[in-house]
């Protein structure tokens, strides 16, 4: 079976440089599923198996390698799982999160967070594979670079883009120079093994702007302009006739709490189909958290047992609404990740606003624009954008219903 059949040109090409010529690091960046995961993993074991000659050669007897990702579930889902479910290789873990596999003892460590240092220092790795580089403290990952000095060892990561200001850019990508640091850039197109119907359904699904540049064409872009640069007035508002309530399957309340800036409540029904509607929303200043729940009330009565996913600064104010009996729960609050998920139903023509009940979704839509030179929005104004985020991501994740952005 020629390499062809196995892998697509773009992973050929970097299998090919990988295995032939030196480096220290070798950093595939780029657009989701577009393959360059799926070629490390099987680096990984041959970095491996590499490294096994290297340490025996030098005498030693149990080299360590580091396997590194967001968090140890991160290693699993995106490694360790795949490469079980492709090779059958079982992986046995010691109370410590290392396995030993070709005769290297791979330690598993979590990238994101600072803590996470402490169990790097002092070990002497002779490799690394890092997943998901872009999100990795930069000490942590300065850590496991200063870790790598055993004869020969390489860094193997792969990533997708973030802004042009991010470290990981700046410091190794720009500085790439083929040989010590080499680099190659991934686009959604590379992948050849999937089929033409299901990268069109990808691009069609993916919001305009910084995520379409990001995940399809692979680019590191700054966030611009409007957060939701697919709304279009003339086709995402509706009258409330238009609303098929005796469609809707579920219903979800956002909320954001206020005093100051405004407090707000989003209704939001999703139908047979996967639409959502931006039925009502009710927004106020100086607002008491026991008004809040006479409104939560009202919907309850007529709605049913509903849940509410609520903004989780104030734990406080959802053990109240809990006590009134309204089903309250924490909203998640991955900004990113909230704010795709709005912006790809957007993008979809599945997410509809009854014009006439939306008090200040007007007001606010428009005005909802990303932080210069940052991947967060401005927080002015973005109440009702935050209760509507909380309610999509609850409804969603609740539902089983994914867009595009989650195939």
């Amino acid at each position: 079976m020629s390499l062809n059949n196995l892998y697509h040109p773009k992973q050929v090409e970097v299998l090919r440089r990988a295995m032939t010529q030196d480096y220290f690091m070798l950093i595939n960046h780029g657009a989701k599923r577009s393959g360059k995961t799926v070629l490390d993993n099987d680096l990984f074991l041959y970095e491996l198996q590499r490294v096994r000659a290297n340490a025996t050669a030098a005498g030693v007897s149990n080299p360590q390698y580091v396997l590194a990702a967001a968090d140890i579930g991160s290693i699993h889902r995106n490694i360790l799982n795949e490469l079980t479910g492709k090779y059958g290789i079982e992986f046995h873990f010691d109370k410590y999160n290392r396995f030993t596999l070709f005769g290297v003892q791979v330690c598993c460590f979590g990238h994101s967070k600072i803590n996470d240092m402490g169990r790097i220092r002092g070990m002497t790795a002779w490799g690394a594979y890092i997943n998901e580089a872009c999100v990795a403290n930069e000490e942590v990952f300065d850590e496991i670079k200063s870790r790598c000095s055993g004869e020969g060892a390489r860094i193997l990561m792969d990533t997708n883009p973030a802004a042009p200001s991010h470290w990981l850019k700046t410091d190794y990508i720009d500085q790439a120079d083929g040989k010590t640091i080499v680099e190659y850039p991934w686009r959604l197109d590379d992948n050849t093994f999937l089929s033409e119907r299901y990268r069109q359904s990808i691009k069609t699904s993916t919001p305009s702007g910084m995520f379409y540049d990001r995940d399809i064409n692979g680019a590191w872009v700054s966030a611009d302009g409007m957060v939701y640069a697919d709304f279009d007035a003339r086709v995402h508002y509706i009258m409330a006739e238009q609303v098929p309530e005796s469609r809707i399957q579920k219903w979800a309340v956002g909320v954001d709490f206020g005093w100051e800036h405004y407090g707000s409540m989003v209704l939001l029904g999703m139908d047979d189909t996967g639409c959502c509607y931006l039925v009502k929303d009710k927004a106020a200043q100086h607002r008491h958290i026991a008004q809040w729940i006479e409104i939560g009330r009202r919907i309850q009565e007529r709605l049913g047992k509903i849940t509410f996913y609520c903004d989780s600064a104030r734990p406080d104010l959802i053990e109240q609404m809990w006590d009134a009996g309204l089903f309250a729960v924490k909203a998640r609050k991955s900004v990113i990740s909230g704010i795709a998920d709005v912006a790809s139903l957007f993008k979809q023509h599945r997410l509809l606003v009854v014009k006439d009940a939306a008090e200040r979704f007007d007001k606010e839509i428009y005005g909802y624009v990303w932080k210069k030179n940052a991947d967060e929005p401005v927080k002015v104004n973005d109440d009702v954008m935050d209760a509507l985020r909380y309610a999509v991501e609850g409804i969603l994740d609740d539902s089983g219903v994914s867009t595009g952005r989650r195939l």
